[in-house]
C-alpha cells in the first residue's frame, strides 16, 4: 500500500502540471515519447536480457505497450473531442476493469472486489460529475480503451510476477516494460507528431523531465511493485484515489475552482470502498477457515 499511496501523490501533481504547462502547448505524441524515452533510459543500464523466462519478458513488453503506449496515446487524443470534465468523468471506470480483468486472468469471481470497485467509481463520479454536452461518443470510446489498457497492463504485470517468480529484482528487468511502450510511442510521434509544437520554454522541458523521471519511471515501477503487495480489490480502489488527490493539489497550488462539498463526499465514499473490500476479505477468510 505505501508504494501505491506514494505514486498517487506523485500522479496527483502530474495532472496539474500537464494541464498547466503542456496541454494544448506541446505536441501530445512528443510528450508521451519523451516520458517513455526518459523512463527507458533510467532502467536500461540495469536491464538483464538473458536467463529470465521469455514469457515474463514478453509479457512486460506487452504490458508496457498497453499500460503506457495505448493508454496515453488514446488519453491525449480524447481531449480533441471531449471537454476536460467529460474526460475526468469517463476515467472513473478504471477500477471496474482492474477487478474484472484480474478475476478473469485468475479464473475466479470475487463479488466483494467488484462491489468495492463499484463503490469507488461512485465516489469518483460524485467528485467529477458534470453535465455532458455535445458529440462525445468517440471520446468516450477512446477513454474506455485507455481505461481498459491501463488496467490490463498493471493486472498483467501483477499476474506475470506471481506466475513466474524469480530471484532477479524487478528493477533488473523493468526496462522491458518501457521498451514495449516505446514500440508504440515512437512510430506514433513519427506518423502524427507536430514539429511546430515542440517544447519552447525551460519550464516545459522541465515538466517533461519531471514527468519522465518521477511520474513515469519511478511512478510506474513503484505502482507495479505495489500492485503485487495488495489484493485486486485494493488495487482497483487505489486506481480511483487520484481523483480527490488530483483535485486537492490543483486547488491548493493553482487555486482552480472546486466544489469542496462534493470533493469531501466523494473522497469519503472512496475511503468507504476500502472498508467494503476489507470486509469482503475478512468474510472470505472466515468461510475458508
Amino acid at each position: 500500500m505505501p508504494y501505491l499511496i506514494l505514486v498517487t501523490i506523485v500522479w496527483a501533481f502530474s495532472f496539474s502540471l500537464i494541464g498547466q504547462y503542456l496541454a494544448g502547448k506541446v505536441d501530445s505524441d512528443f510528450a508521451v515519447l519523451m516520458r517513455v524515452a526518459i523512463a527507458a533510459a533510467v532502467f536500461i543500464p540495469f536491464t538483464r536480457w538473458r536467463n529470465l523466462p521469455w514469457r515474463l519478458l514478453g509479457g512486460f513488453w506487452l504490458a508496457g505497450a498497453l499500460q503506457f503506449g495505448v493508454t496515453y496515446l488514446c488519453l491525449y487524443r480524447s481531449f480533441t473531442v471531449l471537454t476536460v470534465p467529460e474526460v475526468l468523468l469517463f476515467t472513473v471506470l478504471t477500477p471496474i476493469y482492474v477487478t474484472l480483468l484480474d478475476d478473469s486472468l485468475a479464473r475466479r469471481f470475487n463479488p466483494w472486489a467488484l462491489v468495492a470497485a463499484g463503490v469507488a467509481v461512485s465516489g469518483g463520479i460524485i467528485i467529477r460529475f458534470h453535465k455532458i454536452e455535445g458529440d462525445y461518443l468517440i471520446g468516450f470510446l477512446l477513454l474506455q480503451v485507455a481505461n481498459a489498457t491501463f488496467a490490463a497492463g498493471q493486472v498483467l504485470c501483477r499476474q506475470l510476477l506471481a506466475k513466474y517468480p524469480t530471484d532477479v529484482p524487478l528493477h533488473r528487468f523493468f526496462g522491458h516494460f518501457f521498451l514495449g511502450a516505446l514500440v508504440l510511442a515512437l512510430p506514433s510521434f513519427l506518423l502524427f507528431g507536430d514539429l511546430a509544437k515542440l517544447p519552447q520554454t525551460a519550464m516545459q522541458w522541465g515538466v517533461l523531465a519531471w514527468m519522465g523521471l518521477f511520474a513515469t519511471a519511478l511512478g510506474m515501477y513503484w505502482w507495479i511493485k505495489g500492485s503485487t503487495l495488495v489484493d485486486a480489490g485494493t488495487l482497483a480502489i487505489m486506481n480511483e484515489l487520484h481523483v480527490p488527490a488530483g483535485l486537492i493539489v490543483n486547488l491548493l497550488i493553482w487555486n482552480r475552482d472546486a466544489n469542496l462539498r462534493t470533493l469531501a463526499l466523494g473522497g469519503t465514499v472512496i475511503l468507504f470502498s476500502l472498508w467494503v473490500n476489507g470486509l469482503g476479505r475478512r468474510l472470505g477468510r472466515i468461510r475458508a477457515g
